[in-house]
């Protein structure tokens, strides 16, 4: 009889400590907000949450690099944009200067301005952007990848740019000044063609990188909404329901309670009321 009771006493003790345990690991979850305190909590829900975690770290560095990108195409896109005004004025200035009535002198300052040009043309093609890189790259356009399927070149590379046939843009507007400086009725031709070509290049090239930046906004977008997403499944599987929480605890400690009045009671009771 002595030892039964020993043995339900040892029960009790262990069942007490069991619920004092429970207690203390919902009011844990309760504080911190979090169900999840270790693995062994809930392995599945564990391994789910590790999967998520290197998710979100994947996009972290494809969101730096489309930031990285978006940056470089905009620089780029401006470039092209003073380029093209450039080319447009250097057009003009060719087609005044292939009028019969232009004189020597004036043909002199229109091709010191065409030169201009050229010079700021050739400065443009050197940009280097606030990280001390080219802009454009001297070698083809590096590609960049922006998530697990998604990776191309958001600005081409320094020649796909400035040449045309292997021709520097630079040079052929050189060339444009010099016809125009001698008077060579056909050297102003070719330049007039030539300087059209540069035109209609530069805007196709800035169309593409045009391309390049609406991709990568679109791109930028899905991985923000794929973002709100892995954050919520996280929530969903590591943080705690606060109302189901704060139900089981005070369930809980009513079983405390009820166990330890029992377990008092017992408590109280001496070896001959055991025995009877």
């Amino acid at each position: 009889m002595i030892n039964a009771v020993g043995n339900r006493l040892v029960r009790e003790t262990a069942r007490q400590s069991r619920l004092a345990d429970a207690v203390e690991k919902l009011q844990i979850q309760i504080s911190t907000g979090t169900r999840l305190q270790r693995m062994s909590d809930d392995p599945s829900a564990a391994g789910h949450i590790a999967k998520i975690d290197r998710e979100q770290s994947n996009i972290t560095s494809w969101n730096r690099n489309i930031g990285f990108a978006s940056a470089r195409v905009s620089q780029a896109d401006t470039i092209l944009a003073t380029t093209a005004s450039l080319a447009v004025r250097a057009h003009e200035l060719v087609l005044a200067a292939s009028n019969a009535a232009t004189n020597a002198h004036d043909r002199g300052s229109i091709a010191n301005e065409i030169s201009a040009i050229a010079d700021e043309i050739a400065a443009l093609e050197g940009s280097i952007a606030p990280n001390g890189e080219p802009v454009f790259s001297t070698a083809p356009g590096r590609a960049m990848r922006f998530d697990a399927a998604t990776s191309f070149v958001p600005v081409p590379g320094r020649d796909a740019v400035f040449k045309i046939d292997g021709d520097s843009v630079a040079m052929t507007i050189r060339d444009a000044a010099a016809n125009v400086r001698s008077g060579n009725t056909a050297g102003m031709a070719t330049a007039n063609t030539g300087v059209g070509a540069i035109i209609a290049h530069i805007a196709d090239q800035r169309a593409a990188i045009g391309l390049a930046g609406a991709r990568l906004d679109r791109v930028s977008e899905l991985m923000s909404e794929r973002r709100v997403t892995l954050g919520q499944e996280r929530s969903d599987l590591a943080d705690t329901d606060l109302s189901e929480a704060i139900a089981q605890l005070n369930a809980q400690n009513l079983t405390r309670e009820a166990a330890q009045a029992a377990f008092a009671r017992i408590n109280r009771q001496n070896l001959f009321d055991l025995l009877r």
